[in-house]
């Protein structure tokens, strides 16, 4: 399947035998794009940019991909909810076909809940291996420039980035002279309301510079409260 191996563009409609994808090759040119997506994007010629995000989603190469991305995660058991899994060579090659933006409609998720430590159920929206596929392909394309214009210190979620290089730049951080004091921890999964944000800052001989300036969800009072802070004008300040 030599055509699959050396193909970085137009998209192919002959069969596909999963066994015969050379991936060495077929990374190679993907990540290829993925360069020439960066290299047009910072100079600025964003058609380029475009066009050439059109071709890899659209490539063989890209949709073999994605679909290898999908069929190999931790998730490749769990059907969404037309109930199907692609864990054969035969419904993975007829996946790569699916891939296609004319007349894509994402399904609806599956909606299933998980338990939590502490009794309550964690609602979870799983997709139809499909949609995932195509959440996949797509990433292939948006990962050049998102990487380009998202903040370095983001790691979630991100390729080549771990939780030991979250620690690092917190030591970095929080290792100087000038770093803020301490540091709050709040769950707000289940929280709303986030357009009216409240001010924490220190009242007790501590640094008070902007650099120390929390935002703080107002739903939080209860449990700041518990740790003598009260309520000021412009939002919480700590008590005696």
């Amino acid at each position: 399947m030599g055509v699959v191996t050396e193909a970085t563009g137009a998209s192919l409609r002959e069969t596909i035998e999963w066994h015969e994808i050379n991936w060495k090759h077929v990374n190679r040119n993907v990540r290829r794009l993925q360069v020439r997506i960066v290299k047009a994007f910072r100079e600025g010629r964003y058609r380029l940019a475009r066009a050439l995000q059109y071709i890899l989603t659209r490539s063989l190469g890209g949709r073999a991909l994605a679909v290898k991305r999908v069929t190999e995660n931790k998730g490749k058991r769990t059907a969404g909810i037309d109930r199907e899994i692609w864990n054969t060579p035969k419904r993975k090659s007829e996946g790569i076909q699916q891939l296609r933006k004319k007349g894509y409609r994402a399904s609806p998720l599956r909606r299933i809940y998980i338990p939590k430590s502490n009794g309550k159920k964690r609602p979870l929206g799983i997709p139809t291996m499909k949609d995932r596929a195509m959440q996949a392909l797509w990433k292939l394309a948006l990962d050049p420039i998102a990487e380009c214009t998202s903040n370095p210190n983001s790691y979630g979620f991100k390729e080549c980035r771990s939780t030991a290089d979250a620690i690092e730049q917190c030591f970095t951080c929080l290792s100087r002279k000038t770093s803020a004091v301490w540091i709050l921890e709040a769950d707000i999964t289940e929280e709303s309301g986030w357009h009216k944000h409240h001010i924490i800052w220190r009242t007790d001989g501590g640094r008070d510079t902007n650099e120390n300036i929390v935002l703080l969800h107002p739903n939080c009072h209860r449990q700041v409260h518990s740790q003598k802070w009260k309520v000021g004008k412009l939002g919480l300040e700590k008590g005696p």
